[in-house]
């Protein structure tokens, strides 16, 4: 098994990046937040992994935190979660903000997450009720509706779900914009300047 990485980054994907190891690049799929938090390519990078083994595949998952690892890990001990979709709940939501979901039981929250519906979110509360103590709960950000629908108008319109995130991130959250407003300045996040 292998449970951490260290090494340089020698490319960045759409979700994933290629960790230079002793001359060998290892692809690992990674969180919006390892993303976002990577100093660029020839820059050292050190993650907390999961080896996912199935019939015809071996996939590694990176986390900058071993809590993100161990959410990860609870996430596909629930049926019906696999790894892509624990992968897009932990790129849309915080830890915090799952942990203040779990324990508000806000299904609503969890599946705004493209790939969660309803009953998904669900089980996923059912499941991680008991397992999540309520630490740091007013301070947890949440995915709020006019995030979820400027998210969804981007991918709507090609974008990846890690561009849109990154184009919500650069909003300013201190102004009270219309929903339009957000999709036009989010779109000019992606204007060449």
């Amino acid at each position: 098994m292998i449970a951490r990485l260290s090494g340089t980054v020698w490319s960045i994907g759409d979700g994933h990046i290629v960790v230079r190891v002793g001359g060998i690049g290892l692809q690992v799929h990674v969180p919006f937040g390892v993303l976002a938090q990577l100093d660029g390519v020839g820059q050292p990078v050190e993650l907390f992994t999961h080896l996912h083994v199935r019939e015809n595949d071996l996939a590694l998952y990176g986390f900058l935190t071993e809590e993100e690892l161990a959410l990860f890990k609870l996430l596909l001990s629930i049926s019906g979660v696999g790894p892509k979709v624990a992968l897009a709940l932990l790129s849309t939501v915080s830890p915090d903000a799952l942990r203040q979901a779990v324990v508000q039981d806000e299904p609503g929250i969890l599946s705004r997450v493209p790939g969660i519906g309803p009953k998904t979110a669900k089980a996923i509360i059912f499941h991680l009720k008991d397992k999540l103590a309520p630490v740091g709960v007013e301070a947890a950000p949440l995915l709020s509706e006019a995030d979820a629908e400027v998210i969804a108008a981007l991918t709507g319109l090609g974008f990846s779900l890690v561009e849109a995130q990154a184009a919500l991130q650069s909003l300013p959250r201190d102004e009270d914009l219309s929903i339009e407003e957000r999709v036009r300045r989010a779109l000019a996040y992606f204007a060449v300047p």
